[in-house]
């Protein structure tokens, strides 16, 4: 297609991840990111690639990275510092991305396995999992200033899910933002000619996405003491999905205290509109 943005999305998860997300009501990571800008741009040209399962070099054959406009990591439910081969298969293409000198955005997964690709270190948190809904993440003086929170609160929330975080951020990394969770939210390299902007948060997921990882992690959620018990785990499943198709419900957002820059989605997916608009830019002629 001609006179559109091109954007590489690398799904950072395994098929079978992906295919019970999709049997629970979710979406493959790789086609809910594609959903979530194409709200921004419906002409974008997107194309998918999974280097979990595929390998580095998982490129549709004569394509190279620096045809891209765009690449956009998404998240995944592997860890970082394990030397699996569905981790150890992302590293190099991860590095490469950014390396290209192609804007590059990571959520999640994604801007942790750039923070390894780099030098930086990824761990568990030793506050636990942070799921649902990321609260009381800050802006720090960077973090302002920068063009991703063009237009965001200095403080804010937003839809997240992970038990991992970027400890020590790579070598030229600038923080923009964190919580009491996570002192690390959100961070960019921009410096030798790189352009990646990374945070750990999801603002390209939506409610009912959250319900379905609720109910994947179902048993994991109750023994971390989350949920009292696999009703009460569906029970909020349920409602976060009905909330998600009628995000009029204030009864719903004022129970689980859903705010609207985690409930309506041009307040959600700002930080990729700002993406899109000040990294990516307009189409190359």
């Amino acid at each position: 297609m001609e006179n559109v943005r091109k954007i590489l999305i690398v799904d950072g998860n395994r098929h079978e991840v992906n295919e019970l997300n999709r049997s629970l009501g979710g979406s493959p990571s790789g086609e809910g990111y594609e959903a979530a800008l194409r709200r921004l741009d419906p002409e974008l040209d997107v194309t998918i690639v999974r280097p979990a399962d595929d390998g580095p070099d998982c490129l549709p054959d004569g394509v190279k990275l620096t045809d891209f406009d765009g690449i956009a990591w998404t998240g995944s439910a592997l860890n970082a510092y394990i030397d699996e081969d569905a981790v150890l298969n992302q590293l190099p293409l991860a590095k490469a991305t950014v390396e290209s000198g192609v804007p590059v955005f990571g959520s999640c997964w994604g801007m942790q396995i750039v923070a390894r690709a780099f030098g930086g270190e990824v761990r568990a948190s030793p506050n636990g999992r942070e799921i649902g809904v990321g609260r009381m993440i800050r802006l720090n003086r960077a973090g302002v200033a920068h063009p991703m929170y063009r237009g965001k609160s200095v403080c804010f929330s937003a839809l997240t899910v992970h038990m991992d975080e970027v400890s020590v951020p790579p070598k030229g990394a600038v923080i923009l933002a964190g919580n009491e969770h996570s002192h690390i939210q959100a961070f960019v390299m921009e410096n030798d000619g790189l352009k990646f902007w990374g945070v750990q948060y999801h603002p390209e997921y939506t409610l009912a996405e959250l319900a379905a990882i609720f109910r994947r992690y179902g048993q994991r959620l109750i023994d971390a003491g989350l949920f009292a018990d696999q009703g009460a785990l569906e029970t909020m499943a349920t409602n976060w999905m009905t909330l998600h198709q009628d995000p009029d419900r204030r009864d719903l957002a004022w129970q689980y205290g859903i705010d609207n820059d985690a409930l309506r989605y041009e307040r959600r997916l700002l930080e990729l509109g700002n993406w899109l608009k000040y990294s990516v830019g307009k189409i190359r002629s």
